[in-house]
């Protein structure tokens, strides 16, 4: 199903400590730099316009105050949830550009206002190389949003931010799914207590990136429809470490845009925030660039399959070329000397030739003698080269009376009910 796209500037740093006591963090900076390589036009998406944040000044915010900027962020979540209902009342499909991870405070009110209206539950698919979990039943304090929006969406935290409107909480632990968390993420234990399904980076390489983005639409088989939020430090620091918090470990480009096709190829996703990618560690624009062709290439099934086929993994790629971008040693999670047998979606690719594959992790392995299915859900208007025609599913979700990835609030206004800091740092 093909629908328009609305993409909204969310410019926030509210949820970020600052990196020098003399400076602010520059997420801020993230949807212009995004936008001046043509994202827009490429996407050939509606201007949905920027909610203007308030100034991000910690003051005299010492541990132990609760999440900093607290009430700037109910604030700002409250005017941007707005802005979303409103691009989905229009039938249109809402990309988010942050800003930092405190954007998703927004994106989960409005799904809940959404869920409430259509009778459903919406559910979350958290792409992020790290949990967000930090909450005070885990944390001896905790001080910066975007270290602690997945707690806060689950209603772990202070009723100011994590119970907007009464709403407690925004998503159930059930219906999320954590993808691309690092294997020794520091909350890992207590999600898995939580009961909220993740799948790490090495699981998430051994299945692929394509059969992972059907697994986590199978998980949320109950549910209405589900938003997808992506923290750009998902990827390796060896090919974007324009982030606040690189770690090493992450994924590559060509296996995000591949995830991302699976999650949007399907009626079921509401819509998608991109966060925490950081212009001041990218002096010449190349990893917006590269942000922006992962991106246009990743939602191309959203609107038009046929124009922008996924770009597939090669099974040769060149050897990346690591980049500084923040100050840090750039690290290379993997660089084989000797190949080794192919996993996952490496094995069900083939070259495409979209674009080069400098500045990307080597994926390795031989090329297979025929792929198999690459598992991304949805109707599929064309078969781009190299994907075979999907498995068709049953349909999930709510009464095809809601319509299928329109879910739409009634008319009448839904009534008012009666620090990872910056991952390292807190």
């Amino acid at each position: 199903m093909m629908r328009r796209i609305a993409v909204l500037d969310a410019p926030t740093n509210l949820g970020l400590r600052p990196p020098t006591s003399t400076s602010v963090p520059g997420c801020a900076k993230a949807p212009g730099a995004l936008r001046d390589h043509d994202l827009l036009a490429r996407l050939r998406a509606r201007d949905a316009g920027c909610i203007t944040p308030p100034r991000y000044d910690p003051g005299d915010w010492r541990p132990g105050d609760g999440v900093c900027h607290a009430r700037e962020i109910a604030d700002y979540s409250l005017a941007l949830a707005e802005r979303i209902g409103s691009i989905i009342d229009r039938g249109e499909f809402p990309v988010v550009l942050g800003g930092d991870c405190s954007v998703l405070l927004g994106s989960a009110l409005a799904m809940h206002r959404l869920g409430e209206a259509v009778g459903g539950r919406i559910g979350l698919v958290f792409v992020d190389g790290h949990s967000d979990f930090r909450h005070p039943g885990n944390a001896s304090y905790v001080g910066a949003a975007a270290g602690e929006d997945l707690a806060l969406v689950t209603g772990r935290g202070q009723a100011d931010l994590a119970a907007l409107e009464g709403r407690r909480p925004y998503f159930r632990d059930i219906d999320v799914v954590v993808l691309g968390i690092r294997a020794q993420d520091e909350y890992r234990l207590d999600l898995q207590a939580a009961g909220i399904v993740t799948r790490p980076v090495p699981s998430l390489r051994a299945e692929g990136a394509a059969r992972t983005a059907q697994w986590a639409h199978e998980q949320l088989a109950d549910c209405a429809g589900y938003w997808v939020h992506i923290d750009v430090d998902v990827l390796d620091p060896a090919v974007m470490p324009a982030v606040d918090a690189p770690d090493p470990g992450g994924i590559a480009f060509a296996e995000l845009e591949i995830l991302l096709a699976g999650l949007v190829d399907t009626p079921h996703c509401l819509g998608v925030e991109l966060t925490v990618f950081d212009p001041d560690y990218d002096p010449d624009g190349s990893y917006a660039a590269e942000i922006v062709n992962t991106v246009v290439a990743g939602l191309a099934p959203v609107t038009a399959p046929e124009a922008v086929p996924p770009r597939l993994l090669s099974a040769r790629p060149a050897a990346p070329t690591p980049r500084r971008g923040n100050g840090r040693p750039a690290v290379v999670t993997e660089r084989p000397d000797e190949p080794r047998p192919a996993t996952g979606d490496e094995a069900d690719a083939e070259p495409s030739g979209a674009r080069p594959a400098a500045g990307r992790l080597p994926l390795g392995g031989a090329a297979p003698a025929e792929p198999e299915p690459l598992g991304i859900l949805g109707p599929v208007h064309s078969e781009p080269a190299g994907i075979p025609a999907p498995v068709e599913r049953e349909p999930v979700g709510p009464p095809a009376s809601a319509g299928p990835g329109l879910l739409r609030r009634p008319s009448p206004t839904v009534p008012e009910p009666t620090d990872r800091s910056n991952a390292d740092t807190a």
